[in-house]
């Protein structure tokens, strides 16, 4: 039975909750970030949220819908984004990409719920490319020297929670 336009403005509508928390969390993310190279990678992967969260509500409006602008406090919880705010006060670049990388395991998850619904060929072609897309990973990162372990900032007296 093929899927209704209501039911894909439903998943659409949760995949753009899901790049909006994405891209707030890469942007608190790379404002944490020490090395200049790391931001800058982290920045990029927030404007590619951006531009996935663009391009979703664009195909939301063609199906009759108004995209949502949730990507609240409870919607970034459950994502797993609030945790990068922690990993700010840890102080280092790699508590940083390791939060970046929960919050993109929650993303992951989202996109793979999404594919398993009886998607329209157009339509799925968009969601696996955007599900294909690069993710942050501390050890590719580790290994260009973005990230030098056990190199960290000044605490700004936060504390951090472990997660």
């Amino acid at each position: 039975m093929a899927i209704s336009d209501d039911d894909i403005i439903s998943t659409f509508d949760e995949l753009v909750a899901t790049c909006r928390d994405g891209e707030e969390g890469f942007r608190t993310a790379a404002n944490a970030a020490q090395n200049p190279e790391l931001r800058g990678l982290l920045l990029t992967y927030a404007q590619q949220r951006g531009d996935f969260r663009a391009e979703l509500e664009e195909q939301i409006r063609r199906l009759g819908g108004d995209p949502s602008t949730r990507g609240s406090i409870s919607g970034s919880l459950h994502r797993g984004w609030m945790s990068v705010r922690s990993a700010v006060s840890a102080g280092n670049d790699d508590s940083v990409v390791a939060e970046a990388e929960r919050g993109e395991d929650s993303a992951r998850r989202a996109y793979e719920a999404a594919l398993g619904r009886d998607l329209p060929p157009a339509i799925r072609k968009m969601v696996e490319r955007q599900y294909g897309r690069p993710r942050p990973r501390a050890q590719p990162a580790r290994a260009r020297g973005v990230i030098t372990p056990g190199v960290s900032r000044p605490s700004a007296g936060g504390s951090s929670s472990g997660g």
